[in-house]
């Protein structure tokens, strides 16, 4: 059966009571056919008159099922009690009540018919529970309509038992809105259908004869499963949002699309403290700090006009007076190709940006801590190199430039009375032979310790002196130090740290600056153990030169002061110690004339440094001269000088000793080598050489001692010397021997011809572009040619 067949063509428009013309019936047919939303018409004994195709589909039944019949007889049972009961409802007419809609829930058709899981209904008290849509799968429970007429039934009075085509309901007066009966809803959570599941919202309105007797329902039910649904995700989107926002504490502002206000923002003035009409006037700039405000609108004008996301941080008045800090970020939001409004989420980053400041200050501090520390170690380590006191001042110096900015910087140690200070400069390159043994200028003025200077109180008192600027330093003192430091006139601030060793002051450290500056506690702990270790290399220095001094003066005593003058023969010697910083070595050399008239000339090198190495040469040139007088014979002297050392000296003595006894006149002798470099041999007639004659075994290593016949032919000259002249830490003894041979190629004639040019031109050449680490020793001997 189709709607064509079951629906009887009316008699009656309805309208004002005039008979429907054949235009009228059409539209009434169309209507019932083609309408998308279901249709039917109720009696007052709840049967349906008339029902559509749409209907009959939404509740999975066809229109012959549900024609003259009561939704009881054709439906299921949960969906026919909502049914009859909303239609008791519409036909009881409550006054004050202008709308009457019910939601069901019914299962979604698929080939059988459905059973309805609930409506929207709220049953009143003591009705039986009904199913409210949930959204889920709803137990399939009757639902029973409420409201004031729950009670009545098809017998209500003055209203026909049945209806049929040509009963009072087709005659029925036209629906007034004012008529219109309505189911009571309670207010509770929207509908949201499941998966098997249609939401039909449904209309039922009263139908009235003249007289305002009842006389029938039109029910109007139209599918909202889906806007439901959508409806469902924007409201789970706008929860989630909500959510959102309210756990990440974001503060969230709506602005036009030119970026003014719209919306009011309570949350946000309640955090600035503005009234709603401060924040219509100026919106969440007018509290931007004056400092980033004029940084924040140009940006935030600039993303407004360009539609670009707007993303940056600045500061914020709020109404306690303070500023706090927050990240912002605002989007546009589009529709249709243009921006409707922006929407902006603030972010309290307050409690951030003070811990990541903390934990910048703290990196910072601890960074300056970890650099003066480093500092400190790279200054002990530079200041346990330095061998003199000069040299502990130059340390202190770039220490003091580096490690805090000093300009100035200044080491005066006590005299022996303890009375006086004395500055000390710095080690120059070429000024040790102007210098004092101690590294003190000459030239420079005592400092009384009694007097008022930044020195004097640092050792007096033996605290640190700290002077932040001019003014301080007058109030300390009592008067400026003009006078003392002439070449430091632009002095602002100094420091003065006394220099202690075993609890007693030795002397003061000095830094000074140009401008005036804050000593913080930090830099004063580290001046103070960079002064602690000053005072340890200026002690160890002061120790070490006293040694050097008291060596090279045992030394220099033992060589011979002046060197023979002999008519057919010319010498000369240099002896030159590795450096004034260095520990003197052990070499030597001795010319002598023995009582033949003859000429011994030796040459040796005994192993070690120091004061102890000073005193072995001299025992072993003292024993030399000794066997010499006795048995002049270079074998003979050698032997003596095994014996001496197997009786007296230790195993681990290593001494080198060449020896000749030469007679001036012809220039013939011997010659003995007990380990030594050979002697270089230089003529005018043939390439420079060394001899090739084993050099044999140093003293206290016995062995047969040998000689060999020597001599020095007119014009020619025979070179000894030590180790250090052609060994040293870049090149080894052949090499070097090598390059000496090279060098003596290489000297002029009028050098060869002078021993004295000679020996300098040797020394010179041959420690060029090296770092002399030994003492060097060079002897030359040379016959000059006879007169013509």
């Amino acid at each position: 059966m189709s709607t064509e067949t079951s629906v009887p063509h009316p008699r009656v428009s309805g309208v004002e009571g005039q008979s429907m013309d054949a235009s009228d019936s059409a539209l009434y047919a169309t209507l019932l056919k083609e309408a998308p939303a279901g249709l039917a018409f109720f009696g007052p004994d709840l049967r349906c008159r008339r029902a559509n195709d749409a209907l009959a589909a939404m509740l999975g039944v066809s229109v012959g099922d549900l024609q003259q019949r009561r939704p009881a007889e054709s439906l299921p049972e949960s969906v026919a009690n909502a049914f009859e009961d909303a239609l008791r409802r519409a036909l009881s007419g409550d006054e004050g009540l202008n709308e009457n809609e019910v939601d069901l829930v019914v299962r979604a058709s698929s080939g059988a018919p459905p059973e309805a899981t609930g409506a929207l209904g709220v049953p009143s008290p003591g009705d039986p529970a009904a199913s409210v849509g949930t959204g889920g799968a709803s137990p399939d429970i009757p639902v029973q309509a409420t409201g004031p007429h729950a009670e009545a039934t098809s017998d209500i009075p003055g209203t026909p038992d049945a209806a049929g085509p040509g009963s009072a309901a087709d005659d029925a007066s036209p629906l007034a809105p004012e008529a219109r009966a309505v189911v009571p809803v309670l207010a509770e959570p929207v509908l949201t259908p499941g998966h098997d599941e249609r939401i039909l919202s449904c209309t039922w309105l009263p139908a009235r004869s003249p007289e305002g007797e009842p006389i029938g329902v039109v029910l109007t039910a139209l599918d909202m499963t889906e806007r439901r649904r959508a409806e469902e995700v924007i409201r789970r989107k706008e929860q989630r949002y909500r959510s959102l926002v309210e756990a990440s504490a974001q503060v969230v502002w709506v602005a036009a699309p030119a970026g003014g206000v719209i919306d009011d923002a309570p949350e946000w003035r309640g955090i600035t403290g503005q009234t709603p009409d401060e924040y219509a006037a100026g919106g969440w700039l007018s509290v931007v700090h004056p400092e980033d405000r004029p940084r924040i609108e140009a940006i935030w004008r600039e993303c407004v006009t360009e539609n670009r996301v707007f993303e940056t941080n600045y500061r914020i008045r709020t109404k306690s007076g303070t500023h706090r800090h927050f990240d912002v970020r605002a989007v546009p939001i589009w529709r249709g190709g243009e921006v409707i409004e922006w929407v902006g989420a603030n972010t309290d980053v307050t409690g951030q940006r003070e811990a990541e400041e903390m934990r910048g200050r703290l990196t910072e501090q601890l960074s300056a801590a970890a650099l003066r520390t480093a500092r400190l170690q790279q200054a002990t380590s530079m200041l346990a190199e330095a061998l003199t006191v000069s040299q502990v001042v130059q340390v202190i110096t770039e220490v003091g430039r580096s490690a805090i900015g000093a300009d100035y910087s200044a080491v005066a140690l006590l005299d022996d009375d303890k009375l006086r200070l004395s500055i000390v400069t710095p080690s120059q390159p070429g000024a040790e032979r102007d210098a004092r043994p101690d590294g003190r200028s000459p030239s420079a003025e005592d400092i009384k310790v009694s007097d008022q200077t930044v020195l004097s109180v640092a050792v007096r008192e033996s605290r640190p002196f700290l002077a932040e600027h001019p003014d301080s330093l007058r109030l300390q003192l009592g008067r400026d130090e003009m006078g003392l430091f002439l070449q430091h006139t632009q002095e602002r601030a100094w420091v003065g740290l006394p220099l202690l060793a075993a609890g007693a002051p030795i002397g003061a450290l000095r830094f000074s600056f140009t401008r005036p500056r804050e000593i913080t506690e930090e830099e004063r702990v580290f001046l103070e153990a960079l002064a602690g270790q000053c005072a340890l290399a200026v002690e160890r220095a002061l120790l070490f030169e006293r040694e050097h001094k008291t060596a090279e003066e045992l030394q220099r005593s033992l060589l011979p002061s002046d060197l023979p003058q002999l008519p057919g023969m010319v010498l000369a010697a240099r002896y030159n110690p590795a450096t004034r910083h260095v520990q003197v070595g052990g070499d030597w050399y001795d010319v002598f004339r023995l009582p033949d008239d003859r000429l011994a000339v030796a040459v040796g090198d005994v192993m070690g440094k120091g004061v102890l190495a000073a005193a072995g040469m001299g025992r072993v040139r003292n024993a030399l001269r000794a066997l010499a007088l006795n048995d002049p014979r270079p074998a003979a002297v050698l032997a003596g000088l095994d014996r001496l050392f197997s009786a007296t000296e230790t195993e681990e003595q290593f001494t080198t000793v060449a020896y000749v006894v030469i007679d001036p006149e012809t220039g013939r002798g011997a010659f003995s080598n007990a380990g030594h470099p050979p002697p270089l041999l230089i003529s005018p007639d043939s390439p420079a050489r060394v001899s090739e004659l084993e050099p044999g075994t140093p003293l206290g290593w016995p062995s047969q001692r040998q000689q060999t016949s020597f001599s020095v032919e007119t014009g020619n000259t025979v070179v000894f010397y030590s180790d250090g002249l052609v060994e040293n830490r870049r090149r080894g003894v052949d090499a070097g021997l090598e390059e000496l041979v090279a060098v003596a190629a290489d000297a002029p004639p009028e050098v060869v011809g002078d021993p004295e040019r000679l020996v300098d031109f040797l020394v010179d050449r041959m420690l060029a572009g090296y770092e002399q680490v030994d003492d060097v020793t060079v002897l030359a001997l040379h016959v000059p040619p006879k007169p013509v």
